[in-house]
């Protein structure tokens, strides 16, 4: 029996086999065919024979999700690439001219290609690298004749093992026949954490060595909440998970009679727990979560490998979001590209730091078609239910007055195309950057509310890569700064009378929602999968108590003392 530690991003208990998605591929040897004319034929024609298989397979994966348009096109781009004659001339190439073997040919000319992408100083072409290597492994398993099984054909329940998802591995992603997540790549707030956490779904990222010591069909367990994971476990531990598992399946079932129950504290305070989707699809499992609306719709997924949806595609996803809801609020937060989400734009290549740099607003400011794009939509979506705008990544002042002059100059434009939408539709700005909670005195005369969102406000507040599982430790929810933080801008938008919500996942874990309901939140948006969770903590406490709580975190001095003292009242 094996015992590691990772970093926990979503509780719960999973047991099973483990499958271990082998990113490092297949090894390809340099080899050679005979420079014998027949053998050359042969040898090109085993290539051209996998391309046809292996495009075959994509139109299939394309046609089944006709309903998903984000995948279709994921997947059409990796077929337009093994299509594209400068790859297949290139491939010929090495094969008539250097005698390679077809295997060798495709490998080298794809890790050639991906190395360049890897070498541009953007995380986004980095990122793009895996879509090569994803087209390599198809290509080389049909010349191999490889049978490896891949996640759209497991059969049985598995506990995934991964140095990272890629994205095609993440959209095809069976979700019944995952148990768990375990990857050495990430923190709390990665894509896996979060995927893991919308879904419901036990995961321990920042493994060290997982796919290294984990085998596929290795029995392993999962503890979601303490991030650890047991390989080839004793009877023993199998036995205390078991009983565990089944403690949890009771727990579920109990929190399902919380459903028709008012969100509310023992002493009668009202709370709004709204949801946080990537998806309008995710509008369903949120409301039969026990949301009441949507808190934050990330927008920029619908720009998943297309890079210029056009403006009904837009308002396509909005209205189906909006039937999805039946009246409750949709709250759509305007793009946010950038840093670890630039879904294409290769305009932007080279920079440096891209958490730093044209991300977000700033992008949307260089990009103002674009940007109107989206905005004319959202506007269009409003005459049809309950909508509001929100602004992302505000540094300034000046940013937003900006961000609400384009908004202005479009209103006009539908105005004068007779064009109905909201013409008193709610603005507000998400609050995630420090020089804003510091200015929100500044900003709150010019917005209907502020939505807090922590991940990005702790990353920068503390100057700490929140998907970087190096520097995980210091990644501080608790730590003095972030609440203070907090209460200011609080403390600001109820002088003002405007409203004031959270959305990021610091909210998501319950013995920090009681000290923020304690400060003044009232509104939270959470992944789906834990309302629920949210909800049994908020009917067992006074609101008395969350204030007092509150105040004696506000007193603690760092964040082992807020976290110790945390884990004293509320376990």
């Amino acid at each position: 029996m094996d015992i590691k530690k990772g970093i926990p991003v979503s509780s719960g208990v999973a047991i099973g086999e483990a499958f271990l998605l082998d990113h490092e591929g297949y090894r390809i040897p340099k080899r050679f065919i005979s420079n014998h004319p027949k053998a050359v034929e042969r040898e090109k024609e085993r290539y051209r024979d996998a391309v046809e298989k292996a495009i075959c397979e994509l139109q299939d994966i394309e046609e089944k999700n006709q309903g998903n348009k984000d995948i279709a096109i994921l997947f059409m781009g990796h077929r337009f690439i093994i299509e594209d004659p400068g790859i297949q001339e290139e491939i010929i190439e090495k094969i008539e001219s250097f005698y390679y073997t077809a295997e060798y040919a495709v490998s080298h000319t794809m890790h050639k290609h991906s190395y360049k992408l890897k070498s541009l100083p953007n995380d986004y072409h980095s990122k793009r690298s895996i879509d090569l290597e994803d087209i390599e492994n198809r290509l080389l398993k049909h010349l191999l004749g490889g049978q490896r099984e891949n996640l759209c054909n497991l059969k049985n329940p598995v506990i995934l093992v991964a140095k990272d998802l890629t994205p095609s591995e993440t959209v095809i992603l069976p979700q019944d026949r995952i148990l768990a997540f375990i990857t050495e790549i990430g923190g709390r707030t990665s894509h896996t954490a979060i995927v893991a956490r919308t879904k419901g779904i036990p995961a321990v990222v920042g493994v060290n060595a997982a796919t290294s010591q984990i085998r596929t069909g290795d029995i392993v367990i999962v503890d979601g909440g303490k991030g650890i994971v047991i390989i080839d476990p004793e009877p023993s531990a199998l036995e205390k998970y078991r009983l565990q598992q089944k403690k949890e399946q009771v727990r579920q079932e109990k929190l399902k009679t919380l459903l028709n129950l008012p969100v509310e504290t023992i002493d009668g305070y009202t709370i709004t727990l709204r949801a946080n989707i990537e998806e309008p699809t995710e509008v369903k499992i949120a409301m039969k979560n026990g949301a009441t609306g949507i808190g934050l719709y990330r927008t920029e997924f619908i720009y998943v490998n297309e890079i210029d949806p056009q403006e009904e595609t837009h308002l396509s996803a909005y209205k189906t979001a909006l039937k999805d809801l039946k009246g409750n609020k949709l709250i759509i937060r305007t793009l946010d590209f950038g840093a670890d989400k630039n879904f294409g734009l290769e305009d932007f290549v080279g920079e440096k730091n891209p958490f730093l740099g044209c991300r977000s607003i700033r992008l949307c400011f260089e990009k103002p078609d674009l940007f109107k794009k989206q905005l004319r939509a959202i506007l269009r979506a409003s005459s049809l239910g309950d909508v509001e705008i929100m602004f992302p990544m505000i540094s300034s002042l000046e940013e937003l007055l900006r961000a609400k002059g384009i908004l202005e100059e479009v209103k006009q434009d539908l105005s004068k195309e007779n064009i109905s939408y909201n013409k008193n539709i709610k603005v507000g700005m998400m609050v995630e950057i420090p020089s804003v909670a510091i200015t929100a005195d500044l900003l709150v005369k010019e917005v209907d509310f502020f939505s807090i969102g922590t991940n990005d406000l702790i990353q920068y507040t503390l100057a700490v890569d929140r998907i970087n599982e190096r520097v995980a430790p210091l990644y501080k929810p608790a730590h003095p700064a972030i609440f203070r933080l907090i209460k200011r801008v609080v403390d600001i938008a109820k002088e003002n009378h405007v409203k004031v919500s959270m959305c990021g996942e610091m909210s998501a874990e319950s013995h920090y929602l009681v000290p923020l309901m304690g400060l003044g939140l009232r509104e939270f948006s959470l992944s789906s999968s834990i309302i629920l969770n949210a909800k049994e903590m908020i009917r067992k406490i006074t609101m008395r108590r969350a204030k007092q709580i509150a105040q004696n975190l506000l007193n603690c001095i760092t964040h082992e003392e807020a976290l110790e003292y945390l884990d004293k009242e509320l376990g």
